[in-house]
């Protein structure tokens, strides 16, 4: 059956020169089945740094991104930040949750896959692609500002934008987990610029909900 899903293809930044590379892929490892697992969906590393999820859920999509860059920032090395290109692509196709992403070649897996590839030339991060819609000037630019925003993460502030989204759960809640105060978490979100990103992804996720009715 057709349906609309969604692809994130990425690669690693600079995996080259992490001084602990076993880490740096185990996190990664850890992130795909993580998100995977969440959202339903399937996901395989390859070539060694590259990567690739199908989600059932385009709504998922940019959360997924996000998350998977959180999860890679926050565990960064003292003299290396980790993160990767992702390229979402959202399109139509007959892949479903149980078919491995290396047996799918559709269109939207191609589009994906060709978007991350313009992005090595460049120094985006994060990238949208909707397949059966002409470009979309505003989500363009929307995805830009948050490609920079995320650029500009401390690894504290990753983890605090990793954990609230990954439970949706009060700041003083938060505060416990990561052993600080209030105060600091709040510190760490603004820094972040957490408000602003909880929009952005609140308004794609209900704009593909709404596409895929």
């Amino acid at each position: 059956m057709v349906q609309r899903i969604a692809v994130l293809t990425g690669d690693l930044v600079d995996s080259r020169k992490a001084s602990d590379p076993k880490r740096l892929f185990k996190e990664l490892d850890a992130a795909l089945e993580a998100i995977t697992d969440r959202y339903g969906g399937q996901g395989e590393r390859y070539r060694g740094d590259g990567f690739q999820i199908a989600l059932p859920d385009p709504a998922t999509a940019m959360h997924a991104a996000v998350l998977l860059r959180a999860a890679l920032i926050r565990h960064s090395e003292e003299d290396q930040r980790w993160d990767a290109r992702i390229a979402v692509a959202i399109g139509k196709d007959r892949w479903h949750p149980e078919q491995r992403v290396t047996e799918a070649s559709g269109e939207v897996f191609v589009r994906s896959g060709q978007t991350l590839d313009a992005m090595s030339e460049g120094s985006s991060h994060l990238c949208l692609k909707l397949v059966e819609e002409s470009e979309s000037e505003c989500l363009t630019l929307l995805t830009r500002f948050v490609d920079d925003l995320i650029d500009g993460w401390s690894r504290y502030a990753a983890e605090a934008v990793y954990l609230s989204l990954w439970h949706d759960e009060s700041q003083q809640v938060l505060a416990k987990r990561l052993g600080i105060s209030q105060p600091g978490v709040h510190k760490r979100l603004r820094a972040a610029r957490w408000s602003l990103l909880d929009d952005y992804l609140r308004y794609l996720g209900q704009r593909f909900k709404d596409d895929s009715r």
